[in-house]
C-alpha cells in the first residue's frame, strides 16, 4: 500500500515558518513525525503532495489514498478508512481528513468528493503551538507502539537513579551516566546511540532521538522531544526540537518548537508566560497579523537554520522565521522575519550568500553537506519572504 500525505493549503500557511522548509507531515509530534505515524499504522510507503519547490526533497508516490498531513492517526480513524470507496472523502467539518481518489489524476484541490462526515475526535496539528500542546499525548502513544513486545537495552550505569523503571526504554547504544531519570508520570525513550550526561535530571514524558545528547547538569522537565542529532542543555520544558539543532548551554526554553539546524547561544532565555497571565498572541503568516493562541503558555517558534547569540532574551510567543540571526541586548520584536540579522536595536538582511556560508559551516561540523537542493529551497524562501522584511522597503 502507498499513500500521499498532502498539505492542506490553509493549514500549511498557518504552520509557517515551520512549513517553509518541509511538508506538514514531516513535523515531529511525539517520538515520530506525522508521516512516520501513518507509515506505521498502515504498514505503507508514503510520499508527499507539497509545494513545488519542496518536491525534490520530499517526493510523491502514485497512490489512490490521500491523507491530510496535519492529522495524527489513531486506531479508530484507521478502522474508518477501510469503509471508504473511490470518490469518497472523510471530513471533520470542512477539513478533508482522508480521500480515496475517484481517478488516477485527481488531487484534493479538485474537490468533487462525496462527503462522509467523521464525528470522532481528531488530533489535527493546524497551528505551531499544537505541536507542544499535543506532544505528551503523542509521545505516550508512540512509546507504547514502538516498545510493544520489545525488551529495552540494559541500563548499566550504577550511579544513575531511575524512578518508574518499567516506563524507561533504551535502544541499542543509548548511554546514561550518573543521571536522574523520573519516568513515573510519563515514559522516557532513549533512541539509538544517545547520551545523557552526568548530573542531568530528566522527567517523562521525554524522547531523545537517535544520535542526540543531553549535556551535563541539564534540567529537562518533561513533555519534550529532542530530535535526531540534537544537543540539549540548561532548562527545558514541553518543547520539541527537530533534527540537528542545539541548545547546549544554560538558559530556559519552554512551550517551544524549534526547526532543524538551529542554535540557541549560551544563556538564551525564552519567556513562555506573560507577567499578567493573559492569553498569548503570536504572529500568523497566513493573516500577516497576530492571533490569539487561547493559552497562557507559548514560548519560541523558530524556523530552520535560525540562531541566537549569547545571552539573547526573547519575549513570550516570539516567532522567528528561517535563517534569522538574532543577537544583542534587550528584547527584539515578537515577530522576526526570515533572513533577519540583528536584534532589539534593529535589523538588516542576512544575505542569502552569507546564509549559505553559515549553513555549510554548521552542517559540515556534522559531516552533512549543504546540497544544491538546500540552496534552491533557501533561495526560494528568501524571495518569498522579502515582503516581511520591512526595513528593505
Amino acid at each position: 500500500m502507498k499513500v500521499l500525505l498532502f498539505d492542506d493549503p490553509v493549514i500549511r500557511q498557518q504552520l509557517l515558518p515551520l512549513t517553509f522548509t518541509r511538508p506538514v507531515a514531516d513535523l515531529r509530534v511525539g517520538i515520530r513525525t506525522i508521516a512516520e505515524k501513518w507509515g506505521y499504522y498502515l504498514k505503507a510507503d508514503y510520499g508527499y503532495h507539497t509545494q513545488d519547490y519542496l518536491s525534490e526533497r520530499f517526493p510523491g508516490v502514485s497512490s489512490a489514498w490521500w491523507i491530510n498531513g496535519a492529522v495524527c492517526p489513531d486506531p479508530q480513524l484507521i478502522d474508518t478508512l477501510g469503509e471508504l470507496n473511490p470518490g469518497q472523502g472523510l471530513f471533520a467539518g470542512e477539513v478533508l481528513l482522508v480521500a480515496q481518489a475517484p481517478s488516477h489524476d485527481w488531487k484534493p484541490e479538485d474537490g468533487g468528493l462525496e462527503v462522509i462526515s467523521y464525528s470522532q475526535a481528531v488530533t489535527l496539528i493546524d497551528r505551531p503551538w499544537k505541536i507542544f500542546q499535543q506532544n505528551a499525548d503523542q509521545l505516550i502513544k508512540d512509546f507504547e507502539e514502538i516498545t510493544r513486545g520489545r525488551e529495552s537495552a540494559p541500563l548499566t550505569d550504577s550511579h544513575s537513579v531511575v524512578y518508574g523503571r518499567e516506563n524507561l526504554f533504551l535502544e541499542e547504544g543509548a548511554e546514561v551516566r550518573a543521571a536522574i531519570l523520573d519516568a513515573e508520570k510519563g515514559p522516557i525513550y532513549l533512541g539509538k546511540d544517545t547520551l545523557i550526561g552526568e548530573g542531568a535530571i530528566v522527567k517523562g514524558a521525554f524522547a531523545l532521538m537517535e544520535g542526540a545528547s543531553v549535556n551535563i547538569g541539564a534540567k529537562l522537565r518533561g513533555d519534550s522531544t529532542i530530535g535526531p542529532h540534537c544537543k540539549i542543555g540548561g532548562e527545558v520544558s514541553n518543547s520539541v526540537l527537530h533534527s540537528y539543532s542545539n541548545k547546549s548551554h544554560d538558559g530556559f526554553l519552554g512551550n517551544a518548537v524549534i526547526g532543524q539546524w538551529c542554535n540557541l547561544g549560551a544563556d538564551t532565555n525564552c519567556s513562555n508566560m506573560k507577567n499578567n497571565y493573559s492569553p498569548i498572541k503570536v504572529y500568523d503568516h497566513a493573516t500577516s497579523g497576530f492571533v490569539d493562541t487561547g493559552g497562557l503558555f507559548c514560548g519560541l517558534i523558530m524556523g530552520d537554520h535560525s540562531k541566537t547569540g549569547i545571552s539573547t532574551m526573547l519575549n513570550t510567543g516570539t516567532v522567528v522565521g528561517v535563517s534569522a540571526n538574532i543577537f544583542g541586548s534587550g528584547f527584539p520584536r515578537q515577530f522576526i522575519p526570515s533572513f533577519a540579522w540583528g536584534g532589539a536595536g534593529g535589523f538588516s538582511t542576512f544575505r542569502v550568500d552569507k546564509v549559505f556560508e553559515t549553513a555549510a559551516a554548521m552542517m559540515g561540523r556534522r559531516n552533512v553537506e549543504l546540497s544544491g537542493t538546500d540552496r534552491k529551497i533557501l533561495t526560494r524562501i528568501y524571495e518569498d519572504t522579502a515582503g516581511n522584511r520591512l526595513w528593505e522597503k
